[in-house]
């Protein structure tokens, strides 16, 4: 988070230059390009370096002091100080990198409990257990997703176990996640419990958690994930590889049960989701840890 009057080197708008300083307030003319810092305004050429050619030391060292100096980073050079991992700012809820979302409170916000990393401002978090119904639910159903509500000021920084992070945002459209695969959403979706139509006593009962109303989400994936379309096929899922689907899908659990696997003949894909109608479904290439048993 940069504070009002308080400077910070962000990737250039302009795609021009590697980096280029915003004063808390505005975009500057000081730019950065492969180590060089020169002066460049906005929707302009390249211009010409300010003064003569610093050395290399000199250089890192204007990165990471910026136009304004100060020693917070003097004496420490290293890609890791020399901003490329600096804080992304340019949307107020955007991925700070493939694996990790910054927040910046506006509106109150729920995510996954233990899901953050770090935060600038004044920032509180509190639990929410979404009343009596809903506490009822996770406990009959084991669809747990573990929340808390996030208000204040300042920006959140949210992760879980580095899995890949992805932004979806709803407009009068609902969604149907995995409860193991949701981060973060914003106050103004409604969240609920709900079973997945088309059980049997076969394959017992699968519940997810579905999203309904205008906001974003953000949801995660252990690598990088499939995104199918119901409308183009029948389109079936592994129960444990499923990270969601449209809501206005008709869904169906499928058995493939037969009596060899209970002596371990088995295809060991026994249930999936079957999905029909206009809408997609997000799968991620693995099925979650596998727990075996030796004997």
């Amino acid at each position: 988070m940069t504070a009002p009057g308080q400077g910070s080197w962000q990737p250039d708008p302009e795609g021009r230059y590697d980096y280029r300083w915003f004063d808390g307030q505005r975009w500057t003319d000081q730019v950065s390009k492969g180590g060089q810092v020169m002066h460049a305004p906005l929707g302009q050429a390249p211009g010409p370096q300010s003064g003569p050619a610093p050395g290399q030391a000199q250089v890192q060292a204007q990165v990471q002091q910026g136009p304004g100096g100060g020693d917070g980073f003097a004496g420490i050079t290293g890609d890791l100080v020399d901003g490329r991992f600096s804080e992304k700012e340019a949307k107020a809820i955007a991925n700070q990198n493939a694996k990790l979302l910054r927040v910046r409170l506006g509106e109150p916000f729920m995510a996954r409990q233990g899901s953050m990393v770090a935060y600038q401002g004044n920032v509180e978090f509190a639990f929410e257990g979404g009343g009596a119904s809903k506490f009822i639910k996770k406990a009959l159903t084991g669809e747990g997703l573990p929340l808390m509500r996030c208000a204040g000021q300042g920006d959140v920084f949210l992760a879980e176990r580095a899995y890949d992070v992805h932004l979806l945002n709803l407009t009068n459209s609902g969604l149907s996640i995995s409860g193991k695969n949701v981060l973060a959403f914003s106050s103004s979706l409604d969240w609920n419990i709900e079973r997945v139509k088309g059980g049997s006593i076969a394959t017992g009962g699968l519940f997810n958690t579905t999203l309904r109303g205008t906001g974003w989400v953000a949801l995660t994936t252990d690598g990088p994930p499939v995104v199918l379309n119901a409308a183009e096929a029948p389109t079936f899922a592994d129960t444990n590889a499923v990270v969601a689907w449209s809501a206005n899908l008709q869904t169906q659990l499928k058995t493939s049960f037969k009596a060899g696997a209970l002596i371990g003949r088995g295809s060991g894909e026994a249930v999936q989701v079957s999905f029909y109608g206009n809408g997609f479904v997000i799968v991620q290439p693995s099925e979650g840890v596998q727990i075996t048993t030796t004997q």
